[in-house]
């Protein structure tokens, strides 16, 4: 159901006449100052997870995930055949959206690890996300 919905949110983001992505801010780098506002990721590697999507004022939907931290902070999130690429940038996170090669859709946004939890907002269209990482996989 979760996929459904965020397959659905996906292919309503092209539908949209949505605005240019803004300009990147400088790329991070692990150790750099405003890691720390902004927390850690585990460890790299391959997670067991739960995404959980809220837009608007509605309750969040939330589902099972393949999530992986890669090198660097970087974190990869499949669900079905679309992909969330999450990569630092400075004091922002920025958010590509995949379906097979093509670009869905993108933005920036600040955001917060606490633990194994990873928040952000999409302001302009109103959606909470919320990535908590569960046991890493072995093998």
């Amino acid at each position: 159901m979760v996929a459904a919905a965020l397959r659905c949110l996906a292919l309503a983001g092209l539908a949209l006449a949505a605005p240019a992505v803004p300009a990147a801010p400088e790329r991070s780098t692990p150790g750099a100052a405003g890691d720390l506002l902004q927390g850690q990721p585990p460890a790299p590697g391959r997670y067991d997870a739960v995404m959980c999507v809220a837009v608007g004022a509605r309750a969040a939907d939330c589902g099972a995930v393949d999530a992986e931290v890669l090198d660097g902070g970087t974190v990869d999130v499949r669900i079905a055949d679309i992909l969330y690429r999450l990569e630092r940038w400075g004091e922002q996170l920025g958010i590509t959206m995949m379906h097979g090669t093509m670009q869905v859709d993108g933005f920036f946004a600040p955001y917060r690890w606490r633990g194994r939890t990873l928040t952000f907002t999409d302001t302009e269209k109103s959606t909470r996300y919320e990535l908590t990482l569960g046991a890493r996989r072995l093998g």
